[in-house]
């Protein structure tokens, strides 16, 4: 009664002794009704027959494999062909048997009879168990269990239950909910209920005693942010965000259920990319990944996943968060070939060897230190780690013949306001006169540099979001830098999903960006992660105003307007106008920002840095005076 779903043996067994109990109420019948007919000698062969053709029968059509309390038409077919089957099989053993006096209507008559006989028994002991499943609930406490309202898009098909079969039993569906006329409709035995505005959604709570909304997709979230969540909200209501149950491996895995969370609200519908490119170009591969235990690339080396990779590579120097992606990899992909490698870009001997032993085929380099204020205090950190390592990693790219490499880049690097994002632009600038010189004819290789820039994404590590969460937790106050500040985001999946498209469709020496969609303003964000939480902002929580950081500016540069781009064929890809640099002036440039940063004269670094790309401009940072 405990367990979630009932064994498949146990199911299995059932089955066969009730077909063996409808061929024996049958011979009963049978020689009740025509007793001329009645023979002792055929009764055994019979059941053991029937044992053994229900048997097979039922083991090929997996009559036994279904969740029976969402059971269907397609299930019910199986289970009508096994029986149609099995006795049939039965027929021809009894036309074997009986010798003398051969009746052939009454021969026909006792297959049909044993052939309902078996299907009726069978769907009524599906009938059976599903409706004590049903009173086995409702034995629970109703406090003890989270009732669920599904939301149902209103203008899609509700012909068919959304599959969440594999729900725990401390969850309950009470019934459908969409925005509609009101009207009434069942889907599965549940009512579905159209509401039309606030007050009806507060009677529909009080009806049926809901304490949780569902919804079925992100979509469905970012389009009911500002009505049904509001609605949510406003009356305590918990707002869940489900994965329908999924069956990996023959094996069904339980439906997930999450709590809506801001990056669902924030983040937009699915982009649509050419998968099949993707896998064409990468199956089979050896890839790389640096900075692989980081935010966007260990979502890099989950989806890479998918495309039937050669081998994996893992690089980063992060021991713990290294170890955590292995063991989460291990897990989801146990079919897959990967190797996490601890080590560092900085060091060329350990970068070489890590070329020598596996040889990859595509670099996707995501290693970098990112975080702006801590950069603007560290810049000589900043330029070996994100300039120095690029230049060693992609250096060594072209030696050991890697053809593709992709540098994850920052929307900081256009027109920097800070060390970050002028170290990152300094990575850009080497990579691009790297490309050129090959193209040219000046180095010998083939490797093909690709550069992907984009904003902020949303829940990644040391972000605002996860900031926001710990304050919250804490019972706040939630601390916002400037009233006016915004910024553009994406989720981490909907920015490595145009990092690996850009990744395959570019052809070398271009620098793409990505369609960030609308600003959001960062004080916004902060009010509606705490209405999330059911709070009240400014009265629960408290939200504090702590002035611009170094290095911060109000407003991020919008990376794609018609100005500065050249459209792709997708329509969120865009690519970048950039000026050319002399390779051997950036190369004389480099070494010389490497010999400055390794003396940790932080003044001097920045000045340097500065003299390299001009446009770099500090805001509310100590260098400012360097700008003078």
């Amino acid at each position: 009664m405990r367990s979630r779903f009932v064994s498949q043996r146990l199911i299995f067994i059932a089955d066969v002794a009730l077909s063996v109990g409808a061929t024996v109420l049958t011979y009963l019948l049978i020689a009740n009704l025509f007793p001329e007919s009645n023979s002792s000698k055929p009764f055994g062969c019979l059941i053991l027959s029937t044992l053994v053709f229900s048997s097979l029968f039922f083991w090929i059509f997996r009559t036994y494999k279904n969740i029976i309390r969402h059971s269907s038409l397609v299930e019910s077919s199986r289970i009508f062909w096994a029986c149609l089957l099995s006795d049939l099989g039965v027929g021809l053993v009894s036309y074997y048997l009986i010798v003398d006096n051969f009746d052939s209507t009454l021969w026909a008559l006792s297959i049909l009879l044993d052939f309902l006989l078996t299907f009726v028994l069978l769907i009524l002991a599906r009938v059976c168990c599903v409706a004590i499943y049903q009173r086995s609930f409702q034995t629970l406490a109703l406090d003890q269990r989270r009732r669920l309202l599904v939301y149902l898009d209103p203008e899609k098909d509700q012909t068919t239950m959304p599959s969440f079969s594999s729900l725990s039993p401390d969850n309950v569906i009470v019934g459908y909910l969409r925005f509609g006329k009101r009207d009434t409709q069942r889907i599965g035995g549940i009512k579905l209920y159209s509401i039309e505005n606030e007050e009806d959604f507060r009677k529909l709570l009080l009806h049926v005693h809901a304490n949780a909304v569902l919804f079925q997709s992100r979509g469905q979230v970012k389009e009911e942010s500002d009505r049904l969540v509001r609605y949510g909200e406003k009356y305590k209501t918990q707002m869940l965000l489900g994965e329908t149950e999924e069956v990996r491996n023959g094996q069904v895995r339980p439906a997930r259920l999450t709590e809506v969370r801001i990056e669902d609200l924030l983040g937009r519908e699915e982009i649509k990319i050419n998968m099949e490119n993707i896998k064409r170009e990468l199956q089979g591969k050896t890839v790389l990944v640096t900075g692989a235990a980081g935010s966007i690339g260990s979502e890099i080396c989950r989806q890479l996943c998918t495309f039937g990779l050669k081998e994996l590579v893992l690089f980063d120097m992060a021991e713990t968060p290294m170890h955590n992606i292995r063991l989460e990899l291990e897990d989801t992909f146990p079919d897959v070939t990967f190797t996490p490698v601890v080590g560092d870009i900085r060091v060329v001997p350990r970068v070489t060897w890590l070329m020598r032993t596996y040889k990859p085929q595509v670099v996707f380099h995501a290693a970098a230190y990112k975080h702006v204020p801590l950069m603007e205090e560290n810049p000589c950190e900043a330029v070996l780690a994100n300039v120095v390592g690029t230049r060693n990693l992609a250096d060594l790219a072209v030696e050991y013949g890697v053809e593709r490499f992709v540098m994850i880049s920052t929307d900081k690097a256009v027109n920097p306001t800070n060390v970050m994002g002028a170290s990152k632009r300094l990575a850009e600038i080497y990579v691009q006169t790297l490309s050129m010189s090959i193209a040219k004819g000046e180095i010998q290789g083939h490797t093909k540099f690709i550069t992907t820039r984009f904003g902020n994404v949303l829940g990644s590590n040391g972000s605002v979001i996860p900031r926001f969460r710990e304050q919250l937790m804490k019972g706040g106050p939630l601390t916002v830098t400037h009233p006016d500040i915004i910024r553009y985001f994406m989720t981490i999946p909907e920015a490595v999903r145009l990092v690996l498209e850009a990744g395959v469709m570019g052809e070398g020496n271009e620098i793409f960006v990505f369609d960030m969609g609308k600003p959001v303003k960062i004080a916004d964000l902060a009010r509606r992660m705490i209405e999330l939480a059911g709070l009240v902002p400014d009265q629960d929580i408290k939200i504090e105003y702590t002035g611009l950081r170094p290095g911060e500016k109000l407003y991020e540069e919008l990376l794609a307007t018609k100005e500065n781009t050249l459209p792709t064929p997708n329509e969120k890809i865009f690519r970048a106008h950039v000026r050319e640099y002399d390779r051997a002036e950036v190369v004389a440039a480099i070494d010389h920002l490497k010999e400055i940063a390794q003396t940790v004269d932080r003044m001097e670094t920045v000045k340097c840095m500065k003299q390299i790309v001009p446009e770099f401009k500090s805001k509310n940072s100590d260098f400012e005076k360097l700008d003078k």
